[in-house]
């Protein structure tokens, strides 16, 4: 019995450490230390915010929000305004490869600072050569802030690219498919 018992132990003790050394952990996991040498992922209960808690928040940020009752689950879905700017062929392109090259790189690293800090949720380019290259999707509570982070891109500033910002309103916590 006492074989079967640190058996089971060891196995276990393996498998903890073996979570351990994963480099992403669960949200909704907290690690929890059990005589300075078992360590026993145990998930952690997810506290849902009312929809009312949800519109304040956003509110004292100074969000535009909106809800409504959906007809069918009779729940109440609450919107908020984002700002989708459409990236447009600049007027300037007369940079060398190098040039364009660098500015490339300039920009996908605004774009992923942008959706770091929470400012962006998501941006991509079309998969056609018309007027408009790319979007995104400006998580921030005014227009005039949207427009200021557009515009710091850095192919903005050496004229490849406009900016054209529209509101565009979403369903918190509603996800693409």
């Amino acid at each position: 019995m006492k074989n079967v018992i640190l058996s089971v132990l060891s196995v276990f003790v393996l498998w903890s450490c073996n979570n351990d050394s994963k480099k992403e952990k669960s949200t909704t996991e907290e690690t929890v230390v059990v005589k300075d040498t078992l360590k026993v992922e145990v998930p952690v209960k997810e506290v849902k915010k009312t929809a009312k808690q949800i519109k304040e928040a956003l509110v004292s940020k100074g969000f535009k929000v909106m809800d409504y009752i959906d007809p069918e689950t009779q729940d109440t879905i609450v919107m908020q305004q984002y700002f989708m700017a459409f990236l447009k062929q600049g007027p300037i392109h007369t940079q060398n490869e190098e040039e364009s090259a660098r500015l490339q790189s300039a920009h996908l690293e605004h774009l992923s600072k942008m959706y770091a800090m929470g400012y962006a949720d998501i941006s991509g380019p079309f998969g056609s050569d018309g007027d408009i290259r790319e979007v995104t999707i400006y998580n921030v509570p005014t227009k005039k802030m949207a427009d200021s982070l557009a515009n710091a891109d850095p192919m903005v500033e050496a004229g490849q690219l406009k900016i054209e910002i529209h509101p565009w309103w979403a369903a918190k916590g509603f996800l693409l498919r």
